[in-house]
């Protein structure tokens, strides 16, 4: 399918609308391989339990919208948790913040026998015919990387295979407010997830950032929590002229699953439903709609399209189908480019102003300095030497 990018629908940032909860009757093999992106439950973790497993029991918590019994419960077969830490910690800790977290993330991951950490689509698939419930790690923010290629590699080392370039704040490379959004180390990072075979999620960023990426990069990217601005002028949403060129790619767009379903209508009259995806934001967004409160509801969506019209091809590409295909043609971009070394591309300092960033350079010893201090240095040298022969001879 090209350069096929998706968009992913999420659940609360715009429409609330009532559904009521009841017995569902679809079809159980298109639920029961369903793909959901951006969950947010790692956050909640830290929030409510600072990241103490050992305290809590993940079959059963009250205190989120997710636990394995509720995934369950909903068909969720592959769920991408994100990883994210408040822009403060830009310029300070967040490596450190963001390394937690997917601490957390691979621990409920590889503890708890109904999870599975995968990392590419054969994994994926494995896991579904184990009965286990996959997990990606996706990052929400470039400010997690630092402004640093090799530390956006030693994330995907971790297991990370998604990063969103920005949240709330700006970055050194990327500026919400600038016509040119993405600097040329801003590209050098889009360039890198296409050779590791990470996706570039495009949720977040302006509208301007969302196009240049589009243009510039050689693999499909994701939207993995956006709706149709037209429907709701949030500016996580992608609006009309956005959405064309997401038709010209094609793009992939996840939906959130908490809006209105009249933007998975709209979004399909646009760029059909094997563009979309559904994103649900749970454990992100602070409400939800009633019957729509948690991961256990994503039937009710699913019942809803269906009352619209929508075949069960159409549901089979929207819940996994086109997921899975981006993902791989993803990774077909990756193998394309094996032939590259890593990038060594650096952000210049005067880019990055950060005063808690250490300058490496060679250190200068002054050609005036005294007689005094350099013989010092000599007497110093030769008593390291003559004690290193005292003691190995």
């Amino acid at each position: 399918m090209g350069n096929g990018s998706i968009l992913f629908n999420p659940i609360h940032n715009c429409t609330i609308f009532e559904i009521k909860n009841k017995m569902l009757n679809v079809p159980f093999l298109t639920l029961s391989s369903s793909c959901y992106s951006h969950n947010d439950l790692a956050l909640r973790l830290r929030i409510h339990y600072n990241n103490q497993l050992s305290k809590i029991n993940l079959t059963h918590l009250t205190r989120v919208a997710t636990d394995i019994s509720r995934l369950r419960a909903g068909h969720v077969q592959t769920q991408m948790f994100a990883v994210y830490v408040l822009c403060g910690a830009q310029h300070m800790d967040a490596v450190r913040l963001t390394l937690e977290q997917i601490d957390v993330i691979r621990r409920i991951c590889t503890e708890y026998p109904d999870f599975e950490l995968v990392t590419s689509t054969q994994e994926l698939r494995d896991s579904m015919t184990k009965g286990k419930i996959a997990c990606l790690i996706s990052i929400e923010g470039g400010h997690s990387i630092d402004s640093s290629l090799p530390a956006l590699r030693m994330f995907y080392q971790l297991g990370v295979r998604s990063m969103s370039l920005t949240h709330s704040c700006n970055t050194p490379w990327y500026s919400k407010e600038s016509n040119n959004s993405l600097t040329t180390f801003g590209k050098a990072v889009v360039d890198e997830m296409n050779r590791l075979g990470m996706i570039v999620d495009l949720s977040h960023t302006s509208f301007e950032t969302a196009s240049a990426v589009l243009n510039h990069s050689k693999a499909p990217v994701i939207f993995s929590h956006s709706s149709s601005y037209m429907i709701c002028n949030n500016p996580r949403n992608v609006p009309d002229w956005l959405l064309q060129e997401l038709v010209r790619k094609p793009a992939f767009l996840s939906v959130f699953s908490t809006v209105s379903t009249d933007h998975f209508d709209y979004i399909k009259g646009f760029i059909g439903a094997k563009s979309i995806g559904i994103g649900g934001d749970f454990d992100g967004g602070t409400s939800f709609p009633v019957g729509l409160e948690d991961v256990s509801k994503y039937p009710v969506i699913v019942q809803e399209l269906l009352k619209r019209n929508w075949t069960e091809e159409d549901l089979a590409d929207v819940l996994r189908n086109n997921f899975l295909r981006v993902f791989e043609e993803v990774e077909k971009v990756r193998n394309e480019l094996s032939w590259k070394k890593p990038s060594e591309e650096e952000i210049p300092l005067t880019e990055v102003a950060n005063k808690c960033r250490l300058e490496l350079k060679q250190p200068i010893i002054p050609s005036n300095q005294s007689p005094s201090l350099k013989a010092k240095g000599h007497n110093l040298l030769f008593l390291a030497l003559a004690l290193l022969f005292y003691f190995f001879p």
